[in-house]
């Protein structure tokens, strides 16, 4: 038994195309076939299996070459990809797939919690599609009479159904709501039909009502009662707030009625407010209230606003055109107003602690009216101001700024401070104790001295600080080193250094180092001039290098000099010592040298006469004149030479240069050789 599957399809309604389109609600067959042929008529059971978007929907199995899956009313759930599959006799074929749209969908279904609502309450609708299957869109309308719909969408990934809530505003009356579901197929977007409207009936309530007793215009000193009300079909959730302007005066919940009294004054005057809210929905009424002036307020007026300590004050207090009112006088202060005296009247002798503010108060019929504050200042005379420098030390770096500072320990401020350079005022501040002054523009010729005033509001006038005088500290310039001798020195020998400045203000320290792998300080000396001399004695081989100074004064600035090379060479006792060796060797290699020529000849030429050698022996008187050394003319020398000012300064030059010792001849002495020995 041969067969092969020559193919397999599917196909609805016995229509074989790619995308079919199906009506919601009509009848749906889906035939899956299986076209196979056979070596022979025999009897073969086919397996069928059909899927929707992949998953298992209908199986069966059949001696026939079709299968049919039968969908009685059509919906949109019915909407996907089918595809299936044949197995027969261990084979196995596949259809392709075909589109299924049924198109349209249910009508959805709408229900509200309730039919009869209040203003401000709220309505709860859910909306249904039985028929459907997630995920849908679901579209809520409520629809007022000559209002364009109020619409809310809510999507919903996992059921069929959707709830929602409406509040009922202010001016509903009748209301209807209807809903409709989206869904979304390979085309786009399909819409449901609309779903049933549902009605739902609103009761409001009234808006409230604002009156005054006796009426709204009053004088002060009388009682003013409002009263604010409303009517509700339901108290519940009730909420009267009466007002004025933005501040609350009084409210009641689930009452209709609230009830307010004062006294009045001429602030009462204004608009009032009376609001009832119930949920998110309110109503308001307003009234205006005008209240009559009983009386002015008073006037407070002082002798004197600023004065000096000691001093007499008098305030006093009335109200223009009008008699019969109590006064009192008070002081403002954080704690509270301080009573000072019930009278029009009040005198004090004052101090620095009565400076302040001051108001005076009128009653009548229970109503108090306060003036306008007067502000009084008492002054202390100030003292004489002190002038120092910031820093603390009465000194400046050459080309630094200089800050000053003057203080006064007693006197009201404010208090004028000015600076005065020489006789030049420099600057004025107003501060209350003290005041700073920066100098920026500091000279070397800056001699004049400093100094400050200070003055207040008191009579007594301005006080000035002592002059101060400010050292000017010059920085130290241009430094350099000599020594004598210079460049070479003999071993055992001293050698002195120089280190001087070009300018600074003494003291000045003054340091000597040696260079090495790290810098040596050899010596270190303080001195009121603007050099030092520094003696090293007894010079050693070790000590040939390369020397330098630094100086510094109290600009706290390290200035360092070029650097000079010393070499220590052997001293002229030494090279004599070595020379007197030398000379010697060279003798005693001579007398044998003649000795041997001599007996040499005497063998070859005896006709020759003897030579006066006295008795055996040879005798040399070698004289060598010796020479004077050069005397050290004392000069002092630098690495970069120096020259001699009219002040008898020494200064660095490059193009001097040390005693040239390597010229200086050697010192020779008379050297006596004595007998040669024959035998040796």
């Amino acid at each position: 038994q041969v067969f092969t599957f020559n193919k397999v399809e599917i196909s609805v309604e016995g229509r074989v195309q790619p995308s079919i389109k199906v009506k919601n609600g009509a009848r749906m067959s889906i035939i899956c076939h299986a076209d196979i042929s056979k070596n022979a008529d025999f009897r073969l059971k086919h397996n069928f299996t059909i899927f929707k978007d992949g998953k298992l929907v209908f199986m069966t199995v059949s001696d026939k070459e079709d299968a049919h899956y039968e969908i009685p009313v059509a919906k949109s759930s019915h909407t996907g990809d089918y595809e299936c599959t044949v197995k027969a006799g261990g084979k196995l074929g596949f259809s392709t797939s075909v589109y299924v749209w049924v198109a349209g969908m249910t009508k959805p279904i709408l229900t509200a919690d309730r039919r009869e609502v209040l203003e401000g309450e709220v309505v709860k609708l859910r909306c249904e599609l039985p028929e459907e299957v997630p995920p849908l869109e679901f579209f809520f309308r409520k629809i007022k009479t000559n209002s364009a719909p109020k619409e809310k969408r809510v999507p919903e990934q996992t059921q069929n159904f959707s709830e929602v809530e409406f509040y009922v505003e202010e001016g509903d009356n009748i209301l209807q709501f209807d809903c409709f579901g989206k869904r979304q197929v390979r085309s786009g977007w399909e819409s449901s039909p609309d779903s049933n409207r549902t009605l739902v009936t609103v009761k409001p309530f009234i808006k409230p009502t604002l009156i005054t007793k006796p009426s709204s215009n009053v004088t002060e000193g009388d009682e003013i009662e409002f009263e604010c009300s409303t009517v509700v079909a339901q108290i519940r959730n009730i909420e009267i707030i009466f007002q004025k302007s933005r501040t609350i005066l009084n409210s009641v919940r689930d009452k209709t009625l609230l009830k307010y009294s004062t006294v009045a004054t001429q602030e009462d005057s204004g608009e009032y407010l009376c609001k009832v809210e119930q949920g998110a929905v309110s109503k308001t009424t307003k009234l205006n209230v005008f209240v009559s002036e009983l009386f002015p307020k008073p006037m407070l007026s002082a002798s004197m606003t600023k004065l000096d300590e000691s001093k007499k004050l008098t305030l006093s207090c009335s109200i223009n055109g009008f008699q019969g009112a109590n006064f009192s006088i008070v002081r403002k202060s954080s704690s509270g107003d301080i009573l000072l005296k019930n009278s029009e009247v009040f005198e004090i002798k004052v101090t620095v602690n009565d400076t302040g503010s001051y108001t005076c108060k009128a009653e009548v019929k229970g109503i108090v009216k306060e003036s306008k504050p007067v502000r009084i200042n008492v002054y202390a005379p100030v003292s004489k101001p002190t002038l120092s420098v910031v820093s603390g030390s009465p000194e400046v770096v050459l080309g630094k700024p200089l800050q000053l500072i003057c203080h006064s320990v007693m006197g009201t401020p404010p208090i004028t401070f000015t600076f005065y350079k020489g006789d030049e005022i420099k600057n004025s501040v107003t501060n209350d104790t003290y005041a700073t002054f920066l100098d920026e523009d500091i000279g070397l010729n800056d001699n004049g001295g400093y100094k400050c005033d200070a003055r207040n509001n008191h009579s007594s006038g301005v006080k000035t600080s002592n002059i101060l005088n400010v050292t000017v500290i010059v920085p130290i310039r241009d430094a350099s080193l000599g020594s004598v001798p210079y460049g070479e020195v003999e071993a055992g020998s001293d050698t002195a250094f120089l280190c001087s400045v070009k300018e600074g203000s003494w003291p000045i320290d003054f340091k000597f180092f040696k260079k090495t792998d790290h810098e040596v300080l050899l010596h270190e000396v303080r001195e009121y001039s603007d050099r030092t001399i520094w003696h090293k004695k007894t010079m050693k081989r070790k000590d040939t290098g390369t020397y330098y100074c630094m100086a510094s004064n109290r600009a706290s600035v390290n200035v360092r000099s070029r650097p000079i090379t010393i070499s220590v060479i052997l001293a002229a006792w030494q090279k004599g010592v070595i020379a007197a060796f030398v000379l010697t060797a060279m003798a005693g290699a001579g007398a044998v040298a003649l000795w041997w020529f001599l007996r040499k000849k005497k063998k070859g030429n005896e006709w020759l006469p003897s030579l006066c050698l006295g008795t055996n022996a040879l005798q040399f008187n070698l004289h060598f004149e010796k020479l004077p050394r050069q005397p050290s003319d004392g000069n002092f020398y630098s690495g970069s030479g120096y020259i001699e000012d009219n002040e008898n300064h020494m200064k660095s030059t490059d193009e001097s240069k040390g005693p040239d010792l390597e010229s200086a001849e050697v010192d020779y002495t008379e050297v006596e050789v004595s007998t040669l020995d024959p035998h040796r």
